[in-house]
């Protein structure tokens, strides 16, 4: 049974992943702007336990990687939101003060995004990947917590229910 919900929630995760690729990656926003996709597959982690939060990385981050925007080799992607999704689900799992209080959740996913582009970038750099000047790369990983904090508490109510729905878990927010 499992499995199976986690098997419905790949259209959503499909949906969002071609609004990402399609729509907001042709807006050209201070900063670089923001990730729909890494934004929705954290706030989705978040929302759940530890080991949905792993799979849901794992799945989010075979999408990333195939991304025509993703500059890294092939795996990197999986990699980081593999230990990204255990993490922030990790840090909210059983304490329903975090779940119910959206004020936390916004700020502990901003910082997840921001956290997980900063780790992609080390990584990348032990891998040998290009980085530009660390202007840039301030000023991208700032926007892009920025942003994220502008669009958690637009995405939330939606990524809630579809949770919700599908998972039979009630949350408070």
């Amino acid at each position: 049974m499992f499995a199976r919900r986690f098997l419905i929630s790949f259209p959503i995760f499909s949906f969002v992943y071609i609004m990402q690729e399609s729509v907001v990656s042709q807006f050209k926003i201070f900063g670089g702007g923001f990730s729909l996709f890494l934004i929705f597959a954290l706030l989705w982690s978040a929302l759940g336990n530890p080991e949905m939060g792993a799979l849901t990385g794992f799945g989010a981050g075979l999408m990333m990687d195939l991304s025509q925007t993703a500059s890294g080799p092939m795996g990197q992607w999986t990699l980081i939101m593999i230990l990204a999704g255990f993490t922030i689900s990790y840090l909210g799992y059983g304490d329903d003060n975090f779940r119910g209080n959206p004020i936390s959740l916004v700020f502990t996913v901003a910082a997840g995004v921001a956290i997980t582009r900063l780790i992609y970038l080390i990584l990348g750099l032990f891998l040998g990947s290009e980085m530009g000047s660390a202007w840039s790369v301030i000023a991208s990983l700032f926007s892009s917590a920025f942003w994220s904090v502008a669009v958690v508490p637009l995405l939330m109510p939606i990524v809630t229910r579809l949770h919700e729905a599908l998972f039979d878990v009630k949350s408070r927010i």
